[in-house]
């Protein structure tokens, strides 16, 4: 075993990240395609329409919004630790860890709602984001269906807070918005899963499959419960919607290119304008 890590740590970057990426699909798939034959929302077969589009997506969103980031967020986050108050950044940077992360969660998320809910209103932001609506069958891996410039604006609005009140800084790899972020994208696969758990009154404080699968509705109730990981910021902005039901349908209303390049092409094309 030693052996073996020593020789991918002598491969090429590129090369790394595709290994790493392939054993998290693999442990993804271990513990989701079990969970959703067993407590299914909605009968899918395994092997759904448009899966090899999203595995597709998986490998595109785990190697370039990364490469995407380095330059924007490291000039945000030195810009924003000139301008935070010092007294601020060393006050946040003395808190014992576990009260950092659950502060960078509500600031991730809170950054997150908003990244998000103006992906909804603004239409050119609706241009990249109506990819990841366009899916009408929904499951874990429909996470990842999504354009690398739409997790881009999404991931440097979930972090822009947490640099704001110095509980990330800009000096040296900091653990606690690395740890937020993986917690953040392990949660998305689970609301996205086709499984039909609510946890009754612990769903007004974590989001669940039935909170995040009203947000991929289609019909009269679409443009609501935007937060990734925390339904009160839904409750608190107006936008929180969970009925004792299920959506009857998702997807998008506008018509979405089939394969992957036309997809990633589709938010430069003319298009029609999001329905009200």
């Amino acid at each position: 075993m030693h052996s073996l890590l020593e020789q991918i740590q002598d491969l090429p970057r590129f090369a790394q990240d595709i290994i790493r990426l392939s054993v998290w699909f693999l442990l993804l798939s271990i513990v989701f395609v079990p969970l959703e034959r067993l407590f299914a929302l909605r009968r899918q077969k395994v092997f759904r329409k448009a899966l090899f589009i999203d595995i597709g997506y998986y490998f595109i969103n785990g190697l370039l919004p990364k490469a995407l980031l380095v330059l924007p967020l490291a000039a945000v986050a030195l810009g924003l630790h000139h301008i935070v108050p010092g007294a601020l950044q060393a006050g946040a940077a003395r808190l014992p860890l576990g009260a950092r992360l659950a502060a960078a969660l509500v600031l991730q998320d809170f950054g997150y709602y908003w990244g998000h809910r103006w992906m909804h209103e603004i239409p050119l932001l609706w241009r990249f984001h109506s990819i990841h609506h366009s899916p009408e069958q929904v499951d874990w891996l429909v996470n990842t269906h999504v354009h690398p410039l739409d997790i881009f604006f999404a991931s440097l609005a979930s972090l822009v807070p947490m640099y704001a009140l110095g509980l990330a800084q800009p000096s040296h790899l900091d653990t606690v918005p690395l740890l937020a972020v993986i917690i953040g994208r392990l949660w998305g696969f689970f609301i996205h899963a086709n499984l039909r758990w609510r946890f009754g009154w612990l769903s007004f404080l974590v989001s669940t499959p039935a909170f995040h699968h009203w947000h991929h509705t289609n019909d009269e109730h679409v443009d609501k419960n935007y937060a990734s990981m925390l339904p009160v910021m839904d409750i608190l902005f107006g936008s929180w919607y969970l009925p004792k039901q299920w959506p009857p349908v998702y997807g998008i209303k506008t018509p979405m290119a089939s394969g992957l390049v036309g997809q990633l092409l589709h938010p430069f094309l003319p298009q029609p304008e999001k329905p009200e």
